[in-house]
């Protein structure tokens, strides 16, 4: 496995892959040495990021190389479909996966997604609209909502 740590808007990224695809992208908590030389089979990844933070890519197109339980693959699926700039319920997630009572498990699956970003966990929020729990916390949460809005809010203060 390869891997190199990057910066971005939010922190420093973790992307770990090999010539199978990306298995793990993760924001750190605390500042890390980012890598002077991007090994071969991340530069696309590193690339769509980048193009996902300057606002030039709304949709990734990488080999992914998911690992986790069938169903946490299944929720993580589930995901790539939500599209950029809209969001899900994790109830709706729930229906659309056919299981109505599994809405824990999907946030418990939606909570372990190691591909961040990629697969937009992010999209998913409570059904009243709240941002609900988010590995990377909710600041970061609601940063990548509002850089997926159609809608910029200027700052007033």
């Amino acid at each position: 496995m390869e891997h190199c740590i990057i910066s971005s808007p939010l922190g420093c990224t973790k992307i770990v892959g090999d010539k199978r695809g990306i298995s793990s992208i993760s924001i750190l908590s605390s500042e890390e040495k980012l890598t002077d030389s991007i090994p071969l089979v991340l530069e696309d990844c590193v690339y769509q990021l980048y193009e996902y933070f300057d606002g030039n890519r709304t949709q990734f197109n990488l080999n992914l190389n998911l690992e986790g339980t069938d169903f946490q693959k299944r929720v993580w699926v589930s995901l790539l479909s939500i599209p950029y700039g809209k969001t899900l319920s994790y109830l709706q997630l729930s229906q659309q996966l056919g299981d109505v009572k599994a809405i824990r498990a999907v946030a418990n699956a939606n909570g372990k997604n190691p591909l961040w970003i990629v697969v937009p966990c992010h999209r998913v929020i409570g059904s009243d609209g709240s941002l609900t729990g988010y590995a990377g916390g909710l600041s970061r949460k609601q940063w990548l909502l509002e850089h997926e809005s159609p809608y910029r809010q200027q700052r007033l203060f």
